[in-house]
């Protein structure tokens, strides 16, 4: 992380920087499920990710090794992220819009105090309850239109809260990882071995359709924009900025995730904006904050 420091900018550039990439990645992967299923955008996916962050490893980190005792923990963690994790969210999106993808996603550290409370014994307090509430009716109000019918596909949504639940497991696992090894290492070898976690179905029920379609410059580009600025950079930059500012800080930034998304769904896709979406990201954003209001205390 040393020559992040070297380069001087300022400190809020890094989590924000971050937030849009995350933000724009359901964005990309949009474009590309129209091309691909979601299996072949996640192989493919973290073939380039874990080809670039272990070359930066090799040139400046050569030294980070993972310990032979530590690998059964990293690739259990990969299962959860980014094998059930990236499965729910890509097949949830392709179910499912941008924005509403990005909102559900974004309650993530909402549940994350239950976790805690259930794995870690940490305590809950009355504002982790109004935070899931908040964040909770935020979500209905997206998801439910005035006839009462659902905006998005059924499938889309248990696929997107698989996710939700996927992560919530990997962060126990990280959690256990996280005071011995650089989120850079980690990042890499679970992209590695989640690799070869997507391989059998890539082969099995998705190759015969890759090698009918032939790759046009906006779907290499938006492979190359996933792979490494929201697969890598953004959790680089997103490590740096923790260093910086602190957990609890930098993860305030994390609430901007489904803004960027709704604004740049907007923008690229023409996704309508309408009142009932601004009010339920502003709700699950008001949860989320509650919720990381609490940790800091």
């Amino acid at each position: 992380m040393q020559p992040l420091k070297k380069i001087r900018l300022p400190v809020h550039f890094y989590p924000l920087t971050a937030m849009v990439f995350w933000g724009l990645s359901f964005i990309w992967s949009s474009y590309l499920l129209k091309f691909y299923e979601p299996v072949t955008i996640i192989f493919i996916r973290l073939i380039l990710s874990a080809s670039f962050l272990f070359l930066i490893l090799r040139l400046f980190f050569p030294a980070e090794q993972v310990a032979r005792k530590d690998f059964k923990l990293i690739l259990l963690s990969s299962l959860f992220n980014p094998f059930l994790y990236f499965l729910g969210e890509n097949y949830g999106l392709k179910y499912s819009t941008p924005t509403i993808s990005a909102v559900i996603i974004a309650t993530i550290p909402v549940f994350s105090p239950v976790v805690a409370y259930l794995t870690f014994r940490e305590k809950l307090s009355r504002l982790n309850f109004v935070g899931i509430a908040v964040s909770f009716a935020g979500i209905v109000i997206m998801l439910i239109m005035k006839d009462f019918t659902l905006a998005a596909d059924i499938r889309g949504i248990i696929f997107l809260f698989g996710a939700v639940l996927a992560a919530l497991f990997y962060s126990v696992m990280l959690k256990k990882l996280t005071g011995k090894y650089s989120a850079l290492l980690l990042i890499a070898w679970q992209n590695l071995l989640g690799i070869f976690l997507f391989l059998p179905f890539f082969l099995i029920f998705e190759f015969d359709s890759v090698i009918h379609t032939i790759p046009t410059a906006g779907i290499v580009g938006s492979f190359l924009l996933l792979s490494i600025l929201a697969s890598s950079v953004a959790f680089v930059f997103f490590a740096h900025s923790v260093k910086l500012l602190g957990i609890s800080k930098a993860n305030i930034y994390s609430n901007l995730i489904p803004v960027f998304t709704a604004f740049f769904s907007w923008i690229l896709l023409s996704e309508s904006i309408t009142i009932r979406k601004i009010l339920g990201i502003l709700l699950v954003v008001g949860g989320v904050y509650l919720s990381e209001r609490t940790r800091k205390r």
